[in-house]
């Protein structure tokens, strides 16, 4: 399995619905791109303050690379992620991407 791990840095004027919104625009990726298992979403509630900023989220649960890799050409994705990169501040480099294998 892979743990796509998504962390943002959303513009302060980005409302809550907007986060909210997003992130069901991602759940709802389950119905059109195979392979994915589960979705979780929301913000940071680590108290360490090690977050450089990206106090928001989401992980996406892939059954493998495969699923994974087809996901991220998929057209649904990609109007997603462009609407995340025009929401999080400095658009790209507002969000982090860390992929885990599990």
């Amino acid at each position: 399995m892979i743990q796509h791990c998504v962390f943002l840095r959303f513009k302060a004027s980005v409302p809550q619905t907007e986060k909210q919104a997003i992130y069901q625009a991602i759940t709802d990726l389950k119905n059109s791109v195979s392979g994915m298992v589960d979705v979780k979403a929301g913000p940071n509630v680590s108290p360490e303050g090690l977050n450089g900023g990206f106090v928001d989220g989401f992980i996406v649960t892939f059954e493998d690379s495969k699923s994974r890799d087809a996901y991220l050409k998929h057209p649904d994705h990609i109007v997603v992620g462009e609407r995340i990169a025009a929401a999080t501040d400095g658009g790209l480099s507002g969000i982090l991407v860390f992929d885990l294998q599990v």
